[in-house]
């Protein structure tokens, strides 16, 4: 990628970081016994609780993977380029998620994901990441030219769901066949502003989005590139059988613990989904490499906003479900809130663990609210 630090002679280092190695990642890999034991659960139709919990035991070495994976195409390319394969690869599963309850007819179900998804991203990934790699490092910077897009592109993705809302409340429609119609229009519009937003990042202006890894220093990779993109794509699509699993029995889990369908939605179903971005993210961060946590939870939110949501909207045209880009006021404010809170942490292209404990500070508060919603 280039950069400002470009035209110096690099020094070829070795990666230690890369990869699978180390007691941590070997244990990880022990825990992929769970993934066929959750699928082999479900079509045997074990308990939902069971099913539940060994779905979720298998997300997380398979997070493991995606991360190790993420990072060593990252360093084939560019911690932007990074990011944006992990968010995306991350969304996979939120996507399948989401898309399975459309089709359900559970719209209810599925604004509230995106929801929690994009509020999951900015408070609770980032949240971790930051206190995570600010109490292995005192202050942890990144490109500052990544903060000030990252909050441009983030106001406009609450741009293109308060004014749907505001349609929607001032336009009484209890049909909501005009919200509908108005929807499928911003969609097609915040799509092209996420495309706009990759070209922008990747292509026209990629030299102002510079290495995180330190003048003069290129990481010899420990993978080939395609190994590593084998790797990645394999563990996105097997966390994505897996998510459809736990979902599965997610709604009858949710029932025997007495949680609502709505709180299900905005923090159960993100936290699942997000738990790839979660894994990325605190590794990228305790390794000091910021560019790369920051593109993946934040990049992760604005995908969410510009793309997931848009392409379920125009999904639902498909399976003749009329959902909109018209989301409850609670849900507008949250998301409104939290992009004003993670702009406010970013601005100044630093961060430290205390305003990692603050975004989580925030995500409890907002968590709290709807479980009592």
């Amino acid at each position: 990628m280039a950069g400002g630090w470009q035209s110096c002679p690099r020094r070829a280092v070795s990666n230690p970081g890369t990869g699978l190695e180390g007691p941590a990642m070997k244990i990880l890999y022990a825990l992929l016994v769970f993934v066929p034991i959750a699928i082999i659960a479900r079509i045997t139709g074990a308990p939902p609780i069971a099913v539940f919990i060994l779905s979720a035991l298998a997300i997380v070495p398979l997070s493991g993977v995606l991360g190790a994976a993420t990072e060593a195409v990252a360093e084939h390319t560019s911690p932007a380029i990074g990011g944006v394969l992990s968010a995306t690869m991350g969304n996979l599963a939120e996507l399948i998620i989401a898309g399975v309850a459309l089709r359900a007819g559970l719209i209810d179900l599925v604004k509230a994901s995106i929801t929690g998804s994009i509020l999951g991203n900015l408070l609770l990934v980032l949240g971790i990441a930051l206190f995570a790699g600010g109490l292995k490092f005192k202050v942890q910077k990144f490109n500052p030219n990544l903060a000030g897009s990252s909050t441009t592109v983030l106001l406009i993705a609450v741009f293109g769901l308060v004014v749907p809302a505001l349609f929607h409340q001032l336009h009484p429609d209890p049909e909501r066949a005009a919200t509908v119609r108005m929807s499928h229009y911003v969609a097609g519009l915040l799509i092209a502003g996420y495309v706009a937003w990759l070209v922008f990042s990747l292509w026209t202006h990629s030299a102002s989005f510079g290495s995180d890894h330190g003048p003069g220093v290129t990481v010899a990779p420990k993978w080939s590139s395609k190994k590593a993109m084998g790797i990645l794509l394999a563990a996105a699509v097997t966390i994505g059988v897996v998510a459809e699993v736990l979902v599965s029995a997610t709604e009858q889990a949710v029932k025997v613990l007495g949680l609502s369908e709505f709180f299900v939605g905005l923090v159960l179903i993100p936290i699942i989904g997000n738990a790839a971005e979660n894994s990325s993210a605190i590794i990228m961060a305790m390794r000091n490499r910021m560019d790369l946590a920051l593109n993946i939870a934040i990049g992760s939110s604005i995908q969410v906003a510009l793309l997931i949501a848009p392409l379920l909207v125009l999904l639902g045209m498909v399976f003749h479900q009329p959902m909109d880009l018209a989301f409850t006021t609670m849900e507008v404010a949250s998301i409104a809130l939290a992009v004003l809170v993670t702009s406010s942490v970013i601005r100044d292209a630093e961060t430290n663990w205390l305003e990692g404990a603050l975004l989580l500070l925030a995500y409890a508060v907002l968590g709290v609210a709807f479980f009592f919603f």
